[in-house]
């Protein structure tokens, strides 16, 4: 069920890391009274009852720094972040076959979610837009409304920063945001060739009231 002014029962916000999902879903699920899940917590319980074994597709890169240590032992542990470890490129794939992987584990989710009755927001890194478009469909054939809306930042700089302000102790993280952007632009085109909305996460101030506008 919904409120009165709500336009969904399940309002799924997918984005790159560092783009402010979290806050936007929190202040969305205040005006509108829905319960937030955090989809990330999703994929870390999925991932600690799994192993690589029995469901790779959980875990590429547990895997790949495996790999990476038994194919050059001499060479000693690899020094900062995945992206200075692995290459951008490789990181970037990864993080999108991980996400794919975790199409199941969203419409699960949704299905869940659909049975209480209090809207609900399921925000994080790992919802694409095939996802997304097949909950919408699937609860929409039960008279149900599933909507989904996509941040968008393509400016590597201003994803560090926000790090930045986030993650001081971390220290600056160029690498990380890089691909965060370019992840970013992959959920984007996603998404509008499902004709999802798509918000620009700058300005902050204005986020909530405008992911309200395009979900109107």
């Amino acid at each position: 069920m919904h409120t009165d002014d709500s336009p969904w029962d399940v309002l799924l916000i997918g984005g790159a890391s560092g783009l402010g999902k979290s806050r936007a879903a929190a202040r969305l699920a205040a005006r509108h009274g829905a319960f937030v899940v955090e989809f990330d917590d999703v994929v870390a319980a999925l991932q600690a009852a799994t192993t690589p074994a029995t469901h790779p597709g959980l875990h590429h890169f547990a895997d790949t720094a495996a790999a990476d240590a038994d194919t050059d032992a001499t060479a000693g542990p690899p020094g900062g972040s995945p992206e200075e470890a692995m290459g951008a490129d490789r990181v970037l794939e990864l993080q999108i076959a991980t996400a794919r992987a975790l199409d199941d584990a969203l419409l699960g989710v949704v299905r869940n979610r659909l049975t209480v009755d209090v809207p609900a927001i399921v925000e994080g890194d790992y919802l694409t837009p095939d996802a997304a478009a097949r909950a919408a469909a699937e609860a929409a054939a039960h008279r149900r409304r599933v909507r989904a809306v996509f941040l968008h930042e393509d400016d590597p700089a201003r994803i560090a920063a926000n790090y930045a302000d986030r993650e001081p102790e971390d220290g600056p993280q160029p690498a990380r945001a890089a691909v965060s952007a370019r992840y970013s632009a992959w959920l984007a085109a996603g998404a509008a060739a499902h004709a999802l909305p798509v918000v620009d996460c700058r300005p902050y101030a204005t986020l909530p009231e405008r992911l309200a506008a395009a979900l109107a």
